[in-house]
């Protein structure tokens, strides 16, 4: 049986999402989200970033943009020892995509094809898994996959939904970290 993962959410879960984020300088990493990993770490999860980037897309920036700050990012969390096993994203859009990038794709969230693929590359067990997304498609996506929890992160800031399909809203790291320190990963 393969390992557990934490599964990520990159614009509102990682840093605030102040829209298309691709520079260092408008980077701005959310309370709570180096001792989440750390802990996450600690408890034998693998843990995975997996992000809509749209922007790709919509020509608001490049693929080797994204590739620059996601190299950063990752180096961030490494200093801090709470290392990102690997980082997973979808550049494609069907309606606002440009080029090539205007596709359907089954990576894109809601879909599941990002998790499915760190699944199948790191031997995952999905039911033993926790995904924390801000939105209601990386719910559907987590859902989609077969992970075991999915929590959407609404800070206190942030209105909550009518209706989820997450296990839990959760309004800071620390409550998913609390969770993660209650079971034993390894």
């Amino acid at each position: 049986m393969g390992r557990p993962a934490l599964f990520l959410d990159r614009d509102g879960v990682i840093n605030i999402d102040h829209a298309y984020v691709h520079k260092r300088e408008d980077f701005d990493f959310v309370d709570g989200i180096f001792d989440l990993v750390r802990t996450a770490r600690e408890r034998g999860y693998l843990v995975f970033v997996i992000t809509n980037q749209a922007g790709i897309g919509r020509g608001k920036y490049t693929e080797a943009d994204f590739h620059v700050l996601t190299e950063w990012m990752c180096g961030e969390f490494a200093s801090r020892g709470a290392v990102i096993d690997k980082v997973y994203f979808c550049p494609y859009h069907a309606e606002h995509g440009i080029g090539h990038y205007k596709a359907e794709s089954p990576f894109r969230k809601p879909n599941p094809g990002m998790i499915l693929q760190a699944a199948q590359e790191f031997d995952v067990d999905l039911p033993a898994s926790v995904l924390l997304g801000d939105m209601e498609t990386d719910i559907q996506a987590g859902a989609r996959a077969g992970v075991g929890r999915t929590l959407l992160f609404r800070p206190a800031n942030h209105p909550r939904p009518e209706t989820t399909q997450a296990h839990a809203i959760v309004a800071a790291h620390a409550e998913v970290q609390a969770f993660l320190q209650q079971h034993v990963a390894a």
